[in-house]
C-alpha cells in the first residue's frame, strides 16, 4: 500500500486537571468540514474533551465517531449531553444536534474563548475555503470576507501537494522554511495547475523545500490578499488546521506585518468550541425565559 503523505495525525484529548466536571452542565460542539471533524465537550464553559478526526465520505459516521472518541475518555453517552451544537460544511448531517450555527459565528466564539477577549480579526484557514473575520470583545462577528472555493488556497491544496511531492503534510511548514531565499511563489490558483507547476519546477531542479517555500507563499500571499480586503484590525487569530502550518503562518506575519496570537490550545477545534459555548449560552437563556413564564 502507498504511503499517503497527505494523511494527518487525528487526536483526541480530555483535561487531566478538571475536577467535578460531572456536574456541571454539559454542552458538545460538533464541527464537520471537509477535510476534518471536531467533537468538543464543555462542563459550565470549562473545557473537558474534544476529538478531531479526519471527515469520511458520510457527513452523519464522522459526526457519531468525533463523539464517540470524546464519549470513550469521559465515560459518558449522547444522553448525558445538554446541548449540542452542530457547525461547519456538513452541520445540517450532525443527527443529535439541537441546533446549527454557521462557522463563521462559531470560529468567532471560539477564537474569543481560545485567544481572549482583544482578538479582533480572526482567520479561519480550512479544508476548503478561508475566511477573514472580524469580532467584537465578546467574540460577536461584525464582518467577514470569504475567498473563492479553489482548493489552492487551502487544507486540501496542501494535502494535494504533500502526496505529489511525498512529504508528511506536518512537515511542510518546517521544510519550506528551509532555504536561504523564499524562490517566487507558485503562480497557478487552481490546483491542477498547480500541481502541473510543481512539476514542471521539480524537472527544473527545484529542491522539495523550494517548491514548499514557494506553495506556502503563494498560499499566504491569497490569504493576505483576503484580509486586506477586510482590514486587519489587531488583535489577530489564526483558526484552523492550516494555522499548524509554520511555514505559512510566518509569511502570513511578515506579509501584514503583525504577529499571531499564540495559545496551548489547538487551533483546529476553534469552531466545534464554539459551537459548545454558543449551545451552553442559548440553553442558559431558555431556561431564563422558562422561569419568567412560571
Amino acid at each position: 500500500m502507498a504511503e499517503e503523505f497527505w494523511r494527518w495525525s487525528e487526536t483526541s484529548w480530555r483535561n487531566p486537571d478538571l475536577e467535578g466536571w460531572q456536574k456541571g452542565t454539559l454542552t458538545a460542539g460538533v464541527d464537520i468540514g471537509s477535510t476534518s471533524t471536531q467533537a468538543v465537550l464543555l462542563s459550565d464553559k470549562r473545557l473537558v474533551a474534544y476529538a478531531s478526526i479526519r471527515t469520511g465520505a458520510n457527513s452523519k459516521d464522522s459526526a457519531h465517531n468525533a463523539m464517540r472518541k470524546v464519549f470513550d475518555l469521559t465515560g459518558l453517552r449522547q444522553e448525558d449531553i445538554a446541548f449540542t451544537v452542530g457547525t461547519g460544511y456538513g452541520r445540517v448531517n450532525v443527527p443529535f444536534a439541537d441546533k446549527t450555527i454557521t462557522e463563521i459565528t462559531c470560529h468567532a466564539k471560539g477564537a474569543h474563548y481560545i485567544y481572549g477577549s482583544t482578538v479582533r480579526t480572526i482567520l479561519d484557514m480550512g479544508g476548503q475555503d478561508c475566511k477573514a473575520i472580524h469580532c467584537d470583545e465578546t467574540g460577536r462577528v461584525v464582518s467577514f470576507m470569504m475567498n473563492d472555493k479553489c482548493a489552492a488556497g487551502t487544507g486540501r491544496g496542501m494535502e494535494v501537494i504533500a502526496d505529489l511531492l511525498g512529504v508528511p503534510i506536518e512537515e511542510i511548514g518546517e521544510r519550506s522554511l528551509q532555504v536561504e531565499k523564499d524562490p517566487p511563489p507558485i503562480t497557478s490558483q487552481c490546483v491542477v495547475f498547480a500541481k502541473t507547476e510543481v512539476g514542471h519546477l521539480m524537472r527544473e531542479g527545484w529542491t522539495k523545500e523550494q517548491v514548499l517555500a514557494a506553495y506556502c507563499e503563494a498560499m499566504a500571499e491569497r490569504v493576505a490578499r483576503l484580509l486586506r480586503q477586510n482590514e486587519m484590525v489587531e488583535d489577530f487569530a489564526i483558526t484552523g488546521g492550516i494555522a499548524k502550518n509554520i511555514g505559512v503562518v510566518k509569511r502570513i506575519e511578515r506579509l501584514m506585518h503583525v504577529k499571531a496570537l499564540q495559545s496551548d490550545y489547538d487551533s483546529q477545534i476553534a469552531g466545534a468550541l464554539g459551537g459548545a459555548v454558543l449551545g451552553y449560552d442559548l440553553l442558559q437563556r431558555r431556561k431564563k425565559r422558562a422561569r419568567k413564564t412560571e
